[in-house]
């Protein structure tokens, strides 16, 4: 593999609405509405309402249209809903959740209402151009479409701001990917580590990539996460991930072929409450006592003591000095200062030396 990103320049952060997304801001998240509306609207607006109580920072929906990316009747899905395995059409099942512009136009007026980012993932340039006319913030651009270079410099065209997932896919195949979209002039890119199951297992998430891609395409990364429940969300967050995508639903048991796996309502908004714990217990890096201990230096830490009682005139030596609580004047460290001076008055033993008593 050549150096990945070095052909044209790398962004640190990105900008979506008022929100800059990057190292040192907090991290965005996005929940992913993907399918769970069932192809129903209303079910679609309820799931932004709770995604933005939950504490969401984005909502997305995918806009593809089925023919773009499955032709073939005898393609099946199999997955698990309400308790059993359903087994449909590949062309049905995706048929009957495609959302039209209208639609589009309508959940985007319902994230700006509600106070989130709307972000969908198109399947092929008129859904990219659909996503521009409505003033959508970003565009998305899912794990199996990463090889679709032609449709990532469509996107990168648009000059929005665009997220991609990397599962299934090799460095080789992501370094292709961020050369098209930056060949294509493409200014704002973030990159998400994620892994293609459904749920995902813990041991496979290998979330350490994400430092990987951060240091080969200089750009925000960050987490699509289809592992279930918060673990992996919150370690990702204090592993550095700009971005946290997670996918969501009003209710596990509806059916479908996305809930089983998904957060609702209680799980997202604890996944949102646990990034924000991490972030808080992350800080800067600046290696000063915290606001906190300021008190505790002074009661905990050790001062220079008189070790017996003293006379006026006594000239100090090692022996006449030992270290005690409260840490209120002279450190220990500075008993090598002490040592040689006289006292200017008496002292009882355990008093604590200050600069008064020395000539």
């Amino acid at each position: 593999m050549t150096v990945p990103g070095r052909n044209l320049a790398a962004n640190s952060e990105i900008r979506i609405g008022d929100r800059v997304i990057g190292p040192g801001h907090p991290c965005f998240v996005i929940a992913e509405a993907g399918i769970n509306h069932n192809g129903d609207i209303g079910l679609a607006k309820r799931i932004i309402t709770a995604a933005a109580e939950a504490g969401a920072d984005a909502v997305k929906f995918q806009n593809y249209r089925t023919e773009d990316f499955v032709a073939d009747p005898s393609l099946t899905y199999e997955y698990l809903s309400e308790g059993r395995t359903v087994v449909e059409s590949q062309i049905e099942m995706f048929k009957r959740c495609e959302l039209g512009v209208s639609d589009l136009r309508d959940l985007k007026d319902s994230c700006d209402e509600a106070g989130v980012a709307f972000l969908s993932t198109p399947t092929g340039d008129q859904g990219v151009r659909d996503l521009v006319g409505i003033g959508a913030a970003a565009i998305k651009n899912g794990s199996d479409y990463l090889g679709n270079l032609p449709l990532l410099q469509t996107m990168a065209a648009t000059g929005l701001p665009v997220i991609i997932s990397t599962g299934m896919a090799t460095l080789d195949e992501v370094e292709d990917a961020v050369n098209a979209f930056r060949e294509a002039r493409g200014r704002e890119l973030a990159i998400l580590h994620c892994v293609s199951a459904y749920p995902a297992p813990l041991p496979e998430l290998n979330l350490r990539k994400m430092d990987v891609l951060s240091q080969a395409f200089g750009c925000p990364v960050g987490f699509s996460d289809h592992s279930e429940g918060v673990l992996a969300a919150t370690v990702a967050t204090a592993m550095g991930a700009s971005i946290v995508e997670k996918h969501f639903t009003l209710d596990r048991t509806l059916p479908g072929p996305d809930h089983r796996f998904s957060a609702d309502p209680e799980g997202l908004s604890e996944l949102v409450r646990q990034i924000r714990a991490t972030e808080s217990c992350l800080g800067d890096g600046t290696f000063l006592p915290a606001e906190s201990e300021r008190e505790g230096r002074k009661e905990y830490r050790l001062s220079c003591q008189a070790a017996k009682a003293l006379n006026a005139g006594h000239v100090l030596a090692e022996h006449d000095i030992v270290f005690r609580r409260p840490g209120t004047a002279f450190e220990p460290k500075k008993r090598g200062e002490l040592v040689g001076r006289r006292l200017t008055r008496d002292v009882a033993p355990g008093h604590i030396f200050t600069e008064a008593d020395l000539g």
